[in-house]
């Protein structure tokens, strides 16, 4: 299965601007720009998304550990914060933290802690990103 996004840049990186578009239609022309990546201000960008993407995909994941167990959550709620650092070649992806907290009847502390550690690891977008990658856990 392939998923596909495109973006369009438009002059210098601090001066210029750029669209975000998904195949989907989830993003249509969704702006984004150096202060809105680097300086905080409001809208998008890329690192956004990804822990869009991380949170979305992570929840997944443990929601399939879980069943594999024969437990089924009655809510995951996942929140992704990724870090926009430096290394030795200029600005990275340098950390990403995970806090989850999940509601799983029958569930014990052990075997949540066990099923959530199994999803950070396995999700596919925790295979993508080269980071560092912690995480809070929490059964409700």
């Amino acid at each position: 299965m392939n998923n596909k996004a495109s973006a369009i840049w438009k002059g210098g990186l601090k001066d210029g601007s750029g669209t975000l578009q998904t195949t989907s239609t989830a993003l249509q022309s969704t702006p984004y720009d150096f202060k809105t990546r680097f300086e905080g201000a409001e809208g998008t960008n890329p690192e956004e998304l990804i822990a869009a993407a991380h949170a979305g995909c992570f929840s997944m994941a443990l929601s399939n550990i879980l069943g594999q167990s024969d437990l089924t959550a009655d809510s995951i709620e996942t929140s992704a914060t990724v870090t926009l650092g430096k290394d030795d070649d200029g600005p990275a992806i340098t950390k990403v933290h995970l806090v989850v907290k999940a509601t799983v009847p029958g569930a014990t502390e052990e075997t949540f802690l066990e099923c959530a550690g199994k999803a950070k690891e396995g999700c596919p977008v925790s295979k993508l990103l080269n980071a560092e990658i912690t995480m809070d856990a929490q059964l409700t």
